[in-house]
């Protein structure tokens, strides 16, 4: 163990990362979920939607935890107020997973085969975000060990580098499926039409706070570089 993890002793990342490890679990739920939507399986989405509200609960009742126990001393291996706000952003993603869930909900919606590859693609890459700013926050303990600098420090930099490249994609993908749903949606009802837009919406923040996430996590090694 380095001097510097010996002068903070227990490291406040460890509940983080399990924060995270929740918070994951919440966006996993919502690949069975769509896998429902696309057998038309109405009553399992109601099943699947509690199952991800009770994940989000969980980790909600993680997060207080960590709140409620931080040190406000000074020795801190990262500014409380970054350490939170990392801790706010993991479960702005949660709540994205549970809001998406929420809204499968209110309508029996159906994949048109006009965009079903695409939306695929679309929610594929935006798990993928939420995977690899995961892999960000398990580094969080070796970049302790390194006092946020070095090798472990550039490793975690092209992590980052990977989240932003993601977000981008996605962003693409969003444009175009978008577009897509303007045109086929005219011929919808305007409940669906704009349920549609929200499901998109949500799930496209997954990326987009998976992004905020891996920058917050960059700017704390930039501070301490």
């Amino acid at each position: 163990m380095s001097a510097l993890a010996r002068v903070f002793g227990r490291s406040p990342f460890a509940p983080l990362q399990a924060h995270m490890g929740k918070v994951a679990s919440c966006v996993k739920g919502i690949v069975p979920l769509f896998e429902a939507l696309t057998r038309k399986e109405y009553h399992s989405i109601v099943t699947l939607s509690e199952r991800i509200s009770k994940l989000e609960h969980e980790a909600d009742l993680t997060k207080n935890n960590i709140r409620n126990n931080l040190p406000s001393g000074l020795f801190l291996p990262i500014a409380r107020a970054s350490l939170l706000e990392i801790l706010s952003l993991q479960d702005n993603i949660a709540d994205a997973a549970e809001n998406v869930g929420v809204l499968l909900t209110y309508r029996h919606l159906e994949i048109d085969a006009s965009f079903s590859d695409l939306f695929a693609t679309f929610l594929k890459k935006n798990i993928k975000a939420v995977d690899e700013v995961h892999a960000v926050i398990k580094e969080m303990h070796e970049l302790l060990e390194s006092s946020f600098a070095g090798v472990e420090a550039e490793k975690v930099r092209q992590m980052v580098e990977k989240v932003a490249l993601t977000e981008h994609e996605v962003d693409l993908l969003q444009h175009d499926l978008t577009k897509i749903i303007f045109a086929v949606g005219e011929s919808w009802p305007h409940p669906t039409f704009y349920l549609w837009m929200k499901v998109i919406q949500e799930v496209g923040a997954l990326s987009d706070i998976a992004e905020k996430l891996a920058n917050r996590v960059r700017m704390t090694l930039e501070v301490k570089g």
